[in-house]
Protein backbone atom coordinates (compact mmCIF):
# COMPACT_ATOMS: atom_id res chain seq x y z
CA UNK A 1 0.00 0.00 0.00
CA UNK A 2 1.28 3.45 -0.89
CA UNK A 3 1.21 5.70 2.18
CA UNK A 4 1.17 9.47 1.81
CA UNK A 5 1.92 11.67 4.76
CA UNK A 6 2.73 15.21 5.81
CA UNK A 7 3.42 17.49 8.71
CA UNK A 8 0.74 19.77 10.13
CA UNK A 9 1.95 22.98 8.43
CA UNK A 10 2.46 21.33 5.02
CA UNK A 11 6.18 22.07 4.73
CA UNK A 12 7.07 18.35 4.50
CA UNK A 13 5.28 15.73 2.40
CA UNK A 14 6.36 12.12 2.01
CA UNK A 15 5.36 8.88 0.34
CA UNK A 16 6.43 5.32 1.15
CA UNK A 17 5.34 1.82 0.14
CA UNK A 18 4.16 -0.31 3.05
CA UNK A 19 3.19 -3.98 3.02
CA UNK A 20 2.31 -3.54 6.73
CA UNK A 21 -0.10 -0.58 6.97
CA UNK A 22 -2.26 -1.54 9.97
CA UNK A 23 -1.78 0.94 12.87
CA UNK A 24 -1.97 -1.70 15.59
CA UNK A 25 1.07 -1.09 17.82
CA UNK A 26 0.72 1.49 20.59
CA UNK A 27 4.10 2.38 22.10
CA UNK A 28 4.04 3.92 25.58
CA UNK A 29 7.81 4.55 25.94
CA UNK A 30 8.79 7.98 27.20
CA UNK A 31 10.43 8.91 23.89
CA UNK A 32 7.30 8.20 21.81
CA UNK A 33 5.05 9.75 24.45
CA UNK A 34 7.06 12.97 24.71
CA UNK A 35 7.92 13.45 21.03
CA UNK A 36 4.76 12.22 19.31
CA UNK A 37 2.18 10.77 21.66
CA UNK A 38 -0.56 13.18 22.61
CA UNK A 39 -2.61 10.27 24.00
CA UNK A 40 0.34 8.90 25.93
CA UNK A 41 1.49 6.60 23.13
CA UNK A 42 2.54 6.72 19.48
CA UNK A 43 1.82 4.34 16.62
CA UNK A 44 4.44 3.43 14.02
CA UNK A 45 3.84 1.69 10.72
CA UNK A 46 6.45 -0.04 8.60
CA UNK A 47 7.58 0.80 5.08
CA UNK A 48 10.31 0.02 2.57
CA UNK A 49 13.02 2.65 3.09
CA UNK A 50 14.13 2.58 -0.56
CA UNK A 51 10.66 3.82 -1.61
CA UNK A 52 10.64 6.86 0.69
CA UNK A 53 10.14 10.07 -1.30
CA UNK A 54 10.28 13.44 0.47
CA UNK A 55 9.20 16.92 -0.60
CA UNK A 56 10.38 19.75 1.63
CA UNK A 57 13.27 17.80 3.14
CA UNK A 58 15.00 21.09 3.93
CA UNK A 59 12.33 21.67 6.61
CA UNK A 60 12.99 18.32 8.27
CA UNK A 61 14.98 17.84 11.45
CA UNK A 62 16.30 14.71 13.15
CA UNK A 63 16.28 13.90 16.85
CA UNK A 64 18.31 11.06 18.33
CA UNK A 65 17.30 10.22 21.88
CA UNK A 66 19.83 9.63 24.62
CA UNK A 67 19.06 6.37 26.41
CA UNK A 68 21.04 5.45 29.54
CA UNK A 69 23.73 7.97 28.57
CA UNK A 70 24.12 6.65 25.01
CA UNK A 71 22.85 8.35 21.85
CA UNK A 72 20.41 6.05 20.09
CA UNK A 73 21.14 5.31 16.43
CA UNK A 74 17.40 5.68 15.78
CA UNK A 75 16.60 8.88 13.89
CA UNK A 76 13.25 10.51 14.67
CA UNK A 77 12.42 12.77 11.74
CA UNK A 78 10.18 15.78 12.38
CA UNK A 79 9.18 19.07 10.77
CA UNK A 80 11.35 21.95 12.05
CA UNK A 81 8.51 24.44 11.38
CA UNK A 82 5.60 22.79 13.21
CA UNK A 83 7.34 19.95 15.14
CA UNK A 84 5.13 17.19 13.68
CA UNK A 85 6.63 13.73 14.16
CA UNK A 86 7.04 12.13 10.71
CA UNK A 87 8.96 8.84 10.82
CA UNK A 88 11.71 6.86 12.53
CA UNK A 89 14.69 5.40 10.69
CA UNK A 90 17.27 3.15 12.34
CA UNK A 91 20.46 2.34 10.40
CA UNK A 92 20.58 -1.07 12.13
CA UNK A 93 17.61 -1.99 9.87
CA UNK A 94 18.37 0.11 6.75
CA UNK A 95 15.65 -1.53 4.67
CA UNK A 96 12.90 -0.18 6.94
CA UNK A 97 11.36 3.18 7.75
CA UNK A 98 8.63 3.60 10.37
CA UNK A 99 6.21 6.46 9.66
CA UNK A 100 4.08 7.68 12.53
CA UNK A 101 0.43 6.84 11.85
CA UNK A 102 -0.42 10.36 13.04
CA UNK A 103 1.45 11.81 10.02
CA UNK A 104 -0.29 9.62 7.44
CA UNK A 105 -2.93 11.30 5.27
CA UNK A 106 -3.96 8.12 3.41
CA UNK A 107 -6.89 6.06 4.71
CA UNK A 108 -5.47 3.40 7.01
CA UNK A 109 -7.15 0.06 7.70
CA UNK A 110 -8.58 -0.59 11.16
CA UNK A 111 -6.65 -3.30 13.00
CA UNK A 112 -8.57 -6.34 14.30
CA UNK A 113 -6.43 -6.33 17.45
CA UNK A 114 -3.87 -4.04 19.04
CA UNK A 115 -0.57 -4.50 20.80
CA UNK A 116 0.26 -2.21 23.72
CA UNK A 117 4.03 -2.20 24.30
CA UNK A 118 6.55 -0.75 26.71
CA UNK A 119 3.86 -0.40 29.34
CA UNK A 120 6.58 -0.34 31.99
CA UNK A 121 7.35 3.20 30.70
CA UNK A 122 3.73 4.38 30.63
CA UNK A 123 2.92 7.64 32.38
CA UNK A 124 0.59 7.24 35.38
CA UNK A 125 -2.09 9.46 33.81
CA UNK A 126 -2.37 7.28 30.69
CA UNK A 127 -5.24 4.80 30.60
CA UNK A 128 -4.61 1.71 28.49
CA UNK A 129 -7.74 1.10 26.45
CA UNK A 130 -7.13 -2.56 25.70
CA UNK A 131 -9.87 -4.72 24.25
CA UNK A 132 -10.06 -8.40 25.22
CA UNK A 133 -8.30 -9.49 21.98
CA UNK A 134 -5.45 -7.00 22.50
CA UNK A 135 -2.04 -8.03 23.79
CA UNK A 136 -0.13 -6.05 26.43
CA UNK A 137 3.63 -6.12 27.06
CA UNK A 138 5.80 -4.49 29.72
CA UNK A 139 8.61 -4.40 27.13
CA UNK A 140 8.81 -5.30 23.44
CA UNK A 141 6.74 -8.14 21.96
CA UNK A 142 8.65 -10.93 20.21
CA UNK A 143 6.41 -10.66 17.14
CA UNK A 144 7.61 -8.05 14.60
CA UNK A 145 5.32 -5.73 12.64
CA UNK A 146 5.77 -7.99 9.58
CA UNK A 147 5.07 -11.16 11.58
CA UNK A 148 1.89 -9.64 13.07
CA UNK A 149 0.58 -8.77 9.60
CA UNK A 150 1.53 -12.24 8.27
CA UNK A 151 -0.14 -14.09 11.18
CA UNK A 152 -3.40 -12.24 10.55
CA UNK A 153 -3.18 -12.43 6.74
CA UNK A 154 -3.13 -8.63 6.45
CA UNK A 155 -0.15 -7.90 4.22
CA UNK A 156 -0.98 -5.24 1.64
Amino acid sequence: MRLEGSCHCGAVYFRVDSPHPYPYQRCYCSICRKTAGGGGYAINLSGHAETLEIEGAEHKGVYQAVIDGETSPGERHFCRRCASALWVFDPRWPELVHPFASAIDSELPIPPERVHLLLDSKANWVEVEARKQDKCFAGYPEESIAEWHQRLGLEA
